[in-house]
């Protein structure tokens, strides 16, 4: 039986890279979005039978509605791939922060995954083996030199990583991961990244279908664990 794999914001970048290696790999790939447009052609890219659904994670009528054109459709689901994000202070000090900024950062990257989680989790119970990949950034690392760069976005990803140990508390049945792509070559990335979307999505794609279901409330980093 293939797995059942939703990817959110997977039209571009890592999670449309995710996409095409995990449809390679037999996967039934669900590619969502906010722009359900880009979604269903996203989906044509990947061909394979993926499919799409128009999702957008800060708005709960939205999340609804693709947990029922889900289970509608596949009556479970195997993997939640948490991709959606935003970045929007780039090299702004923390000084000049404004708290508007943090606040809508933090409610797409943080709030908009604990909204999909929860209304994904009883389709995830039906799964045998059910996953969740947070896709987080080592810009969200504790364990390290302190940083200035884009201070939202460094604090939303600390966040979400709280979130990943949260979710592992609350739901014992499903393998909750975080994981840092590292530094990639997309739309967020920028030109001058030393990894390719390719490189950056094999550990979600590992994660999702060939890591241990005993590898659970972890950050994982080319495959491997690494600190918080």
């Amino acid at each position: 039986m293939k797995p059942v794999i939703l990817i959110t914001g997977a039209t571009r970048g890592i999670g449309f890279a995710a996409a095409r290696q995990l449809a390679a790999r037999g996967a039934q790939v669900i590619i969502a979005s906010r722009d359900g447009a880009r979604a269903a052609e996203a989906a044509a890219r990947v061909g394979s039978g993926t499919s799409s659904v128009t999702l957008d994670i800060t708005d709960q009528a939205s999340v609804e509605a693709a947990v029922k054109q889900i289970e509608d459709q596949f009556g479970r689901l195997d993997v939640l791939a948490n991709n959606s994000a935003i970045l929007l202070d780039h090299y702004q000090s923390l000084l000049e922060l404004k708290p508007e900024v943090l606040l809508e950062t933090l409610n797409t990257n943080v709030v908009g995954t604990l909204r999909v989680c929860q209304a994904f989790a009883p389709l995830l119970a039906k799964s045998s083996a059910p996953r969740i990949v947070n896709v987080s950034s080592g810009a969200g690392q504790l364990d390290g030199e302190p940083q200035s760069w884009a201070p939202a976005y460094c604090i939303s990803k600390t966040a979400l990583n709280m979130l990943t140990q949260q979710l592992t508390a609350a739901l014992p049945d499903v393998m909750v991961n975080s994981m840092c792509p590292g530094w990639c070559r997309t739309e967020m990335g920028g030109s001058e990244a030393p990894r390719t979307p390719d490189e950056g999505a094999d550990t979600l794609t590992w994660l999702a279908l060939d890591a241990p279901h005993t590898l659970r409330g972890k950050f994982v980093k080319d495959r491997a664990v690494i600190p918080w």
